[in-house]
């Protein structure tokens, strides 16, 4: 993924790693789509900032995400890169029904949604010079929170869809994974100040560098999420599930 020069679309793009993203990714020399629910915060993430547009989406809408897709490349035919960074993260009960809504959400939000975004623009992303699509999934696809389980899922299956996506636009389209670890975000209740998370602004800083990094790696992982993603693989998957689901 070449670092300057894009127009990029960041889903999630009014509050955490979306819009520390965006900021630097504008910062670098490029122009910025940020998208999401709340039109407040996306005016918030972009200021008056010369190069970066807000667009409201609805990202559990299939519909909504149909219309979207056409009207962003209507709107901004330069566009040659798409994160699909948006999701939510919400605590789960297995024992009886009672998860099963949020389950559901989690689902449609963190899974149906970049597959649906990313087949309304996959046609015209191939059809682009220096095309790229950033798939945010979380060190949690490799090593389940257990009290996020339907999270933890989601994550793991997106990088699955991740891997097959990479092989089948292989030529036409970058497929980037960015798996981070626990950041100091708001996408739960009390993480932005949590001890022991990565603060947001290291987590970019290390982001961005890997990004930086010519060929682009397929995999961008900081320091912090490695024991993670080698934790199968290295025979320690059984201590890492502990040490992730130690009470905080």
């Amino acid at each position: 993924m070449k670092p300057t020069g894009n127009t990029i679309l960041i889903t999630g793009g009014g509050s955490g790693i979306g819009r520390a993203l965006a900021h630097r990714y504008h910062e670098a020399g490029n122009a910025v789509i940020v998208a999401g629910r709340r039109r407040d915060a996306l005016e918030e993430t972009i200021g008056r900032r010369d190069g970066m547009t807000a667009m409201v989406l609805d990202i559990e809408d299939a519909g909504a995400i149909a219309a979207f897709a056409q009207r962003v490349v209507a709107e901004h035919p330069a566009l040659n890169v798409l994160v699909n960074n948006a999701g939510i993260m919400r605590g789960e009960d297995l024992s009886g029904p009672s998860h099963l809504a949020d389950a559901e959400a989690t689902i449609v939000t963190n899974l149906l949604g970049p597959i649906r975004l990313t087949s309304g623009l996959v046609g015209h992303l191939s059809g682009r010079d220096d095309a790229a699509i950033v798939n945010v999934s979380s060190g949690l696809a490799f090593v389940p929170l257990v009290a996020t389980p339907t999270y933890s899922a989601t994550k793991a299956a997106l990088h699955s869809y991740t891997v097959s996506l990479r092989e089948q636009l292989r030529g036409r389209v970058e497929v980037i994974e960015l798996a981070p670890p626990a950041v100091q975000t708001d996408l739960t209740p009390g993480q932005s100040t949590r001890d022991g998370f990565l603060p947001l602004d290291a987590f970019i800083d290390e982001t961005m560098a890997l990004f930086a990094q010519q060929p682009t790696p397929g995999e961008i992982l900081v320091e912090r999420v490695g024991p993670l993603r080698q934790a199968e693989r290295q025979g320690r998957f059984d201590e890492a599930l502990r040490r992730v689901n130690q009470p905080r």
